[in-house]
């Protein structure tokens, strides 16, 4: 390969950013860069550093190319543990300062603010060393194409690499000039899928995609069976979704035992409720402490949905804590909520979470024994010589082991833990990061009406009401589109497609809890400016971009479900909803073609971990969504009644007078509230009952 060279220095090289074990370090800065204008935390918190960086913009590539200096361009997010070490052991030291400030144009990115680039380099890291992470360190030539990329690295090893890259740049040009042409044309390749003849939606694909996922699922601890864990919402979504349409005890058993296991785990916040961004190790014992708002936006629907099956109380306890926890930490007096808290205090990961035996003692006292007993706490501690509270034995057998009844455990653990959660409010809370991202508020809308629907609270509502109008207001463009970011009175970034595709599927669960159409208005408008704006003429699939975004060396398309959707399968499955409820066949074909495109990469092993979205759009083909419609003066009572149900694939629809929606048309009856349950726009006799309504919908 024309880059091995450089894959072999990489290979030499080393470095991933969770295989140390550094402590940061303090340190008082004297220095200020090109960063102290801009908004971005992230970007922010390495101002002071000695690295001359400057933001990703014009003005800084054309320094690139005017003093024809390669770029240094490392990404990261405020959250992230290891970019805070590198930046102690490498940005913040004077020596490297000075290397990277003579021979290179530094460049400091927000990933979070700037996916579009990330994904750029993140793909060139994967092509060089096979793998990737944050913090992700590029080096490119001047004119932005990649020759090197990487994650974390000591000191001594950045060093090096830098040497190396000015000693190829003086003696070898050539080589630099192949590298990078090389990856450039790997990256390029790699949004090339190649779409079937003929598009079939068969039901025993299907079945053949879950039985591979299911079979891949640890049945002893939960979620997928790998080291680090994460939490994968979307998997076990699909899980949902299949059990819905499968009655699979297997689907039922996988999801039962991954949601009980992470509430019982480390990796959710025992004390103040919300999940951390994933477990170090494979039983969601030792979180990677920084909390993340698109994780626990996606976990409260899938709890929330889970809760509908069977009412389990320690699922409703998951969502009541971690709406709290949202509402206490994240969220902004303007009703939006902030993306994330930092997994450091004090130097130290975790600090803030872990206990010492003797801080319990001494808080509980009586209660001590118990509540260490419930929490896995031990005299050396079980993790680094603290504890993170986490549940290893049933509460059932410590209520019988201190002879205690259900409720009287109960009242002690929680009574026990809000001393502890006063105490622990004292310590230093890890940073925030205090910008307002559009899709990780999208997701956490979703996430609010989910569990309003689960749980008929009203506020989780009103909660997602607010922060829908907070992005109407303040974060819609004068053309009709959307900003990505707000931050400190102000939106300054043109959204990307998962802006767009995650904040329309809000939009209609929102239409879907209160059938007020101006949701379901904003939702089309703003899926006729992804088709006027995002579509790519060679391919059914959205481009990650716009085409009001300065273009990058390759536009990208977003097709791969990761730990949130791909954009183009949540705009898919907007579409596939958004066509049937007002009638446009255009836009239900397009879903049908954008997931055909899908098809040979559905088709693969594991594609139920990576490709669990558009699996659920698949689902709809095999099985045609219902579309319950509920028209008539008691119209809000029943949706009320029938969404505390998991529905699975349905589309909920209805209005309390007559209804200029196709599908509602006609259906109005004065004094009479009447459920229509329809599939592929023919409905079943109207019944006014939810009970009857469910029976109907024959799987």
């Amino acid at each position: 390969m024309k880059y091995f060279f450089l894959f072999l220095l990489s290979c030499i090289l080393g470095g991933a950013c969770n295989q140390h074990n550094h402590k940061t370090l303090e340190g008082k800065h004297k220095y200020t860069n090109e960063l102290i204008k801009e908004s971005s935390p992230y970007l922010l918190q390495h101002a002071h550093n000695p690295v001359n960086w400057r933001a990703w913009n014009d003005e800084t590539l054309a320094l690139a190319k005017e003093q024809n200096k390669m770029l240094i361009i490392s990404i990261g997010y405020a959250a992230c543990h290891w970019c805070h070490v590198m930046e102690h052991e490498s940005f913040e030291d004077p020596e490297v300062a000075q290397l990277m400030n003579e021979y290179f144009i530094p460049v400091k990115i927000d990933r979070e603010e700037r996916p579009d680039i990330d994904d750029i380099y993140m793909t060139a890291c994967n092509i060089i060393s096979g793998s990737g992470g944050w913090p992700l360190n590029a080096i490119a030539l001047a004119d932005t194409r990649p020759v090197f990329a990487g994650t974390y690295y000591p000191k001594d090893q950045w060093i090096n690499i830098l040497k190396q890259m000015v000693k190829l740049q003086e003696n070898n040009p050539e080589k630099l000039e192949e590298a990078a042409t090389g990856i450039t044309e790997g990256i390029k390749n790699s949004e090339l899928l190649q779409a079937p003849e003929n598009a079939n939606f068969d039901r025993k694909i299907l079945d053949k995609i879950l039985d591979d996922f299911l079979s891949r699922v640890d049945y002893k601890h939960g979620g997928n069976n790998r080291t680090p864990r994460f939490p994968m919402p979307n998997n076990f979504e699909m899980a949902l979704k299949y059990f819905w349409l499968s009655n699979s005890e297997k689907a039922k058993e996988a999801i039962d035992i991954t949601l009980r296991q992470m509430a019982y785990g480390g990796i959710y916040d025992q004390i103040g409720g919300g999940f951390a961004r994933y477990s170090v190790d494979g039983i969601w014992k030792v979180p990677h402490f920084e909390k993340m708002l698109y994780d626990n936006g996606q976990l409260l629907g899938l709890y929330a949905d889970a809760y509908k099956l069977d009412q389990n109380p320690l699922y409703k306890k998951v969502i009541e804590e971690t709406i709290a926890f949202c509402n206490r930490e994240l969220k902004d007096n303007n009703g939006a909520y902030y993306s994330s808290l930092d997994a450091d205090s004090e130097g130290e990961e975790g600090k803030f979470y872990v206990w010492d035996e003797s801080e319990i003692d001494s808080l509980l006292k009586d209660h001590a024994e118990i509540y260490k007993s419930y929490y896995s706490v031990t005299s050396r501690g079980n993790w680094e010589h603290n504890n993170i509270l986490h549940i290893t034995k049933s509460p059932s057998k410590i209520g019988d082991q201190y002879q205690l009844s259900p409720e009287n455990l109960n009242n002690i653990i929680s009574a026990s833990n809000k001393k502890l959660f006063t105490e622990r409010s004292k310590r230093e809370h890890p940073g925030t990061d205090d910008k307002i991202l559009c899709s990780w508020n999208a997701l956490m809308i979703d996430g609010l009406l989910r569990s309003y629907e689960a749980t008929s609270n009203q506020a989780y509502y009103k909660d997602a009401v607010k922060t829908s109008s907070f992005i109407l207001n303040n974060m819609r463009k004068k053309d009709g589109g959307l900003y990505r970011n707000f931050k400190s009175g102000k939106a300054t970034i043109n959204a990307f497609l998962d802006d767009y595709a995650l904040f329309i599927q809000a939009l209609i669960k929102l239409y879907e809890n209160d059938f007020d159409e101006k949701w379901l208005n904003a939702a089309k408008e703003l899926s006729e400016y992804v088709i006027n704006n995002f579509s790519n003429e060679n391919q059914a699939l959205f481009y990650y971009t716009s085409v009001n975004d300065a273009p990058l060396i390759v536009r990208k398309t977003d097709y791969t479900d990761n730990v949130i959707p791909s954009s183009n399968s949540v705009m898919a499955a907007n579409l596939y909803k958004l066509g049937s409820l007002f009638y446009k066949k255009n836009w239900t074909d397009k879903a049908e073609e954008m997931l055909s495109t899908m098809l040979n990469q559905i088709s693969q092993d594991q594609a139920g971990s990576f490709y669990s979205n558009w699996i659920q759009l698949y689902i709809n083909m095999v099985q045609p969504a219902y579309e319950i419609a509920i028209v008539g003066e008691n119209a809000e009572a029943l949706r009320a009644e029938i969404s505390a149900h998991y529905l699975g694939n349905s589309i909920l629809l209805g209005d309390t007078k007559e209804s200029q929606l196709p599908l509602l048309k006609g259906k109005y009856l004065e004094g009479e509230t009447m459920i229509y349950v329809c599939q592929n726009k023919t409905c079943k006799l109207p019944v006014t009952e939810v009970s009857k309504a469910l029976k109907l919908m024959v799987r």
